[in-house]
């Protein structure tokens, strides 16, 4: 049993580190299309000053995140979106039909997610497109009990691909998220958070698995 847990973790930290290895590497890239794009983006200024000011003024305009759908819950208490979750970058503030999200459209710009603890709430847009990159969001409110905040804080800073903030707006105290799932747990000693850690981290249901969870947004 217990060499069957060690086969395990070390199966865990290899998928891990590859995937480290995948986020440098599109990191780089992405530094040279961030160029290419700044180019391209001033010319566009230059030329297209008024439709850029226009698309401004919509900006505060809801969209609907393509989140058409309902949960499932399975036997084992995650619930599953099922249904269309866009994945549109918009600038536009999205009204997504759930709390927290767990897909939809969403900023171009995700949250940092290397471990990263929030002591303030995210902005949901910014929040699922690190779920898009396969990163499981850890959310409380303040009726969770302060240890089981500390405890998974601990948890969170020591796991790649994970962040965790407060968000009063949601249903239960302690709440995980990953791309199309999400569930309750009781506490940070509630078995089914390391399940859904495992499952989720980098887990299948990534959309862009090996996608960079650094060099994003941090508070």
């Amino acid at each position: 049993m217990g060499s069957a847990k060690k086969s395990t973790a070390s199966a865990r930290k290899a998928r891990i580190e590859e995937m480290r290895r995948a986020e440098q590497a599109r990191e780089r890239r992405n530094r040279i299309l961030t160029i290419a794009a700044s180019v391209v983006v001033v010319a566009g200024l230059v030329v297209g000053g008024i439709v850029l000011v226009q698309s401004q003024s919509d900006d505060s305009t809801a969209a609907d995140g393509k989140g058409t759908g309902h949960f499932v819950t399975g036997s084992d208490g995650v619930k599953t979106w099922k249904g269309t979750l866009g994945r549109n970058h918009v600038a536009k503030t999205v009204a997504y039909p759930m709390e927290p999200p767990v897909g939809g459209d969403h900023n171009q710009v995700w949250m940092n997610c290397n471990g990263d603890v929030y002591a303030k709430a995210l902005n949901n847009m910014n929040a699922v497109h690190s779920l898009e990159h396969g990163a499981v969001w850890v959310t409380y409110t303040d009726k969770a009990k302060k240890s089981d905040v500390e405890a998974l804080a601990a948890k969170v800073k020591k796991t790649p691909y994970t962040l965790m903030s407060p968000d009063d707006k949601q249903k239960d105290p302690i709440m995980l998220s990953a791309w199309g799932h999400q569930r309750t747990v009781t506490g940070a000693n509630d078995p089914n958070v390391g399940k859904f850690f495992e499952k989720f981290v980098q887990g299948e249901q990534t959309p862009e698995p090996g996608a960079a969870c650094t060099n994003g947004l941090s508070q």
